[in-house]
């Protein structure tokens, strides 16, 4: 072969379709060793080494090299222009130096120093995009005769699946970093901000079953931040890494509830020319969230109980059964165990769903919090606007601190961005504030309800208040409410308290 390699153009070819195999692969240091390696025996050459450039210093430094003196070389760097290596990537133009021995490019003080004997060299440069970040060299080969310009096509190519190599871990980079960057910023948008007991024991049970795959409730009135909670259980179980996936089951009508949670097959609804995929599959080995699952039509709560018994659904309009891992956490405003003993949630359900039941407390039930997401959401929104320095004046926060926020954290919320946004941009006043002066902090106290109703809401809330306080402890909060231990009982089997 006199040699030369005689590469035939099926095999660039071939080498080029290995590129398709090459954007599927994540560690870039041993997929550009395999590259380099592939690279030197396919040419038959004595050593070979790929130099990547360093942008800032532009300098040449050598990431794999091949050969006798491969670890050597890693110690040494080259300018850009400076050599053969260093006049490729400054220009980008390949060169073929077939006896460097009279050519007055050749840098031989590398190959002096690590005592390797060079007599032609080629070298090609490795491009993202017209950005020159490196080069691919070859050596001699094996059996002492020149390069020859034959291999310069080949060379190129690999230097092509160098560069592809390189590009797609930049862009894994960067896309595992913006992903990193978002889980933080959401982390930050979604924390649940509080150090009362109240709160401190709902995250406490939260972390409890955010380990299991257990099915589990949130109650708790609207703003409380139901979803927050959600978000924590799975964010800190082994899950984390996958899909959660919210759908709020009150504000869809059955058919198209069933369409959201199952999906639907090509043609399943007049008009309909694509395969939907359903909730269920999105979160397939993550968390599936279902809010407001006590307004779950009736229908639906039987297909809902059907999968959840069974592992396996269809699409709307197909008959493949599917079978995903999914994890079920539910929240409800509601009193659903009324709902149940009124006939309104079948009651199957509710057990299936309702393994673990925890209760997001009202924020007039942690007054003590108040201060604290006043603080967090000012330097929120105060970071929006561009304000440094927007005090909270003592009266604004004394009348935040006496109102009862029957729209919870949601209300404060968007109380706190009102002012920001229409305020004076100097001082939050208590006139900035859209919300009424001192209320009652007795949720009886509300027009529409019989004396009845108004008693049972009392006691209930009373009740809730003071189980949740001592943690469940049925002798201590009977202690504190001055009525026997056996009397709360009652109260609580007739409220459906026992989960509390």
């Amino acid at each position: 072969m006199n040699g030369r390699t005689q590469i035939s153009d099926s095999t660039i070819d071939r080498l080029r379709e290995i590129s398709h195999w090459v954007s599927s692969v994540l560690d870039v240091d041993n997929l550009l060793e395999l590259i380099i390696d592939t690279a030197t025996k396919m040419m038959q050459a004595k050593a070979s080494s790929l130099l990547l450039l360093d942008p800032k210093t532009k300098k040449l430094y050598f990431k794999v090299a091949t050969g006798e003196r491969k670890e050597e070389l890693r110690k040494y760097e080259m300018n850009l222009g400076q050599g053969i290596a260093g006049l490729v990537a400054q220009t980008g133009e390949p060169l073929l130096i077939q006896d460097v021995s009279h050519d007055p490019r050749w840098y031989k003080q590398i190959s002096e120093s690590i005592g390797f004997k060079t007599g032609s060299i080629a070298c090609v440069p490795i491009k993202v995009g017209d950005e020159i970040i490196g080069v691919v060299e070859i050596i001699d080969k094996e059996d002492g005769s020149p390069i020859q310009k034959e291999d310069m096509k080949t060379l190129t190519v690999f230097a092509e699946l160098a560069s592809l190599a390189i590009s797609n871990a930049r862009r894994i980079n960067r896309v595992q970093r913006e992903n990193r960057d978002l889980k933080e910023e959401l982390w930050k948008k979604h924390q649940i901000i509080g150090e009362s007991p109240l709160l401190k024991k709902t995250i406490s049970d939260a972390l409890k079953v955010s380990n299991s795959r257990t099915s589990t409730m949130i109650l708790g009135e609207s703003g409380t931040g139901k979803e927050l909670l959600a978000r924590l259980i799975h964010y800190v179980g082994p899950r984390k890494d996958k899909p959660l996936i919210i759908l709020n089951c009150a504000a869809l009508p059955e058919t198209l509830l069933e369409a959201e949670l199952f999906g639907y097959e090509q043609g399943a609804f007049t008009g309909e020319l694509a395969r939907k995929i359903g909730k269920f599959e999105l979160a397939d080995g993550g968390t599936l969230f279902l809010d407001g699952i006590a307004e779950m039509p009736q229908g639906m709560q039987a297909k809902l109980l059907g999968v959840l018994q069974e592992g396996v659904f269809s699409r709307v309009g197909g008959n493949t059964p599917i079978g995903v891992d999914v994890r079920i956490i539910c929240a409800t405003n509601k009193e659903i165990a009324r709902e149940v003993s009124e006939g309104r949630f079948r009651e199957d359900l509710y057990y299936r769903l309702n393994v673990v039941q925890i209760h997001m407390p009202a924020l007039r039930e942690r007054r003590e919090d108040i201060s604290l997401l006043v603080e967090y959401f000012l330097n929120m929104f105060k970071q929006e606007r561009g304000f440094l320095e927007l005090p909270i004046s003592k009266a604004a926060m004394e009348k935040m601190l006496r109102y009862d926020w029957p729209g919870n954290v949601r209300e404060l919320r968007n109380a706190i961005e009102r002012a920001v946004v229409m305020g004076n941009g100097k001082e939050i006043l208590a006139e900035d504030l859209p919300i009424g002066g001192e209320k009652s902090s007795t949720p009886a106290l509300e027009l529409g309800l019989s004396l009845k109703e108004a008693e049972d809401r009392f006691k209930k809330e009373f009740i809730s208040l003071n189980l949740r306080y001592h943690n469940g402890n049925r002798s201590k909060a009977a202690k504190t409410m001055g009525i026997q231990r056996t009397y709360l009982s009652r109260l609580i089997a007739k409220y459906a308290l026992q989960g509390l």
